[in-house]
C-alpha cells in the first residue's frame, strides 16, 4: 500500500471506460483512493474538477498529494512509475519492450475503442455497418498483437497483468453490453478465440472483478442516456 502521506484522489464518473481503466491500475498496484464521483459531467461540473483539468475539464483525474494527472492511458503509467515499490510492475522494465506496449495501448484507444464508439453512434446502417467492419478489423489486429506480446502465457503481461491488459480491460464491461443490448460479441472464438479466452481469465482475476462495473448496472445506464439523447434531438428538432 501507499505511504501514509500518500493522498490520492480520482475524479470520474463509475460507468466511463476512461475512469475504470484508472481503477483497475490503482487495484492491481493495490493502492487505496478517495473515488470523488462527477454527478453532473454535462451541466455542473465540479470546481475541483476544472480546477485540476482545465484544458480538457474531463474525467479521469488522479490528484496525487494535491497535483494533478489526467488522460488514462498517462495515469497508468504515472502510478506505476510514482509507485513502483507498490504492487506488480505494470510496464515492462526493457525498454523496447515498452515502446510496443504503448503502441498498442494507442491502438486500442484509437483503432478499437474509436471504431467501436462510432457504431454505437452511427445514424444509419450504412455508417454503423462500415464501423463494425473496421472495430472487427482492430480485433483481428490485436488478437495477432496478443500472440506476439504474451508469448503463450497468459496476458499481454506474459505470466503476470501488463499494461496492456490494463487498458484493453476497461471495454470488457462495454463488450458485455454490446453484446446483451446490439447482439454484437467483439471478442469470440472464431475471430479472436485467445481474446475470448484472455476475457475470461482477465474478468475473474479478483483485483480486475472489484472494480469493473456490473453489467447489467451498464446496460441500464447505456439505455438512459440513449434516450436522453434521443429526447434532446426530438427538443432540437422542434
Amino acid at each position: 500500500m501507499a505511504g501514509g502521506r500518500e493522498e490520492l484522489k480520482l475524479l470520474g464518473t463509475w460507468a466511463s471506460p476512461f475512469v475504470i481503466r484508472v481503477k483497475l491500475a490503482l487495484s492491481f498496484k493495490g493502492l487505496s483512493y478517495e473515488n470523488v464521483e462527477e454527478e453532473d459531467l454535462y451541466h455542473n461540473k465540479s470546481e475541483l474538477l476544472l480546477k485540476s483539468n482545465p484544458v480538457h475539464k474531463k474525467v479521469p483525474v488522479l490528484v496525487h498529494n494535491g497535483k494533478p494527472v489526467c488522460e488514462s492511458q498517462l495515469i497508468v503509467q504515472y502510478i506505476d512509475e510514482a509507485f513502483s515499490t507498490d504492487g506488480p510492475s505494470i510496464l515492462p522494465a526493457e525498454p523496447y519492450q515498452r515502446a510496443v506496449a504503448r503502441f498498442w495501448a494507442a491502438y486500442i484507444d484509437d483503432k478499437l475503442f474509436a471504431s467501436a464508439l462510432q457504431a454505437g453512434r452511427a445514424k444509419t446502417e450504412e455508417e454503423k455497418a462500415e464501423a463494425l467492419k473496421q472495430t472487427f478489423a482492430a480485433v483481428e489486429t490485436l488478437e495477432a498483437a496478443f500472440k506476439e506480446c504474451s508469448n503463450g502465457k497468459p496476458f499481454f503481461g506474459g505470466d503476470t497483468v501488463g499494461y496492456l491488459d490494463i487498458v484493453l480491460g476497461t471495454l470488457i464491461p462495454l463488450a458485455h453490453v454490446g453484446e446483451a443490448r446490439f447482439g454484437i460479441k467483439l471478442f469470440d472464438g472464431t475471430r479472436s478465440p485467445l481474446l475470448e479466452a484472455w476475457v475470461e481469465r482477465f474478468a475473474m482475476m479478483d483485483a480486475a472483478n472489484a472494480v469493473l462495473p456490473e453489467v447489467d448496472k451498464l446496460i441500464e445506464y447505456s439505455k438512459a442516456k440513449q434516450a436522453r439523447a434521443a429526447a434532446l434531438a426530438a427538443a432540437a428538432r422542434n
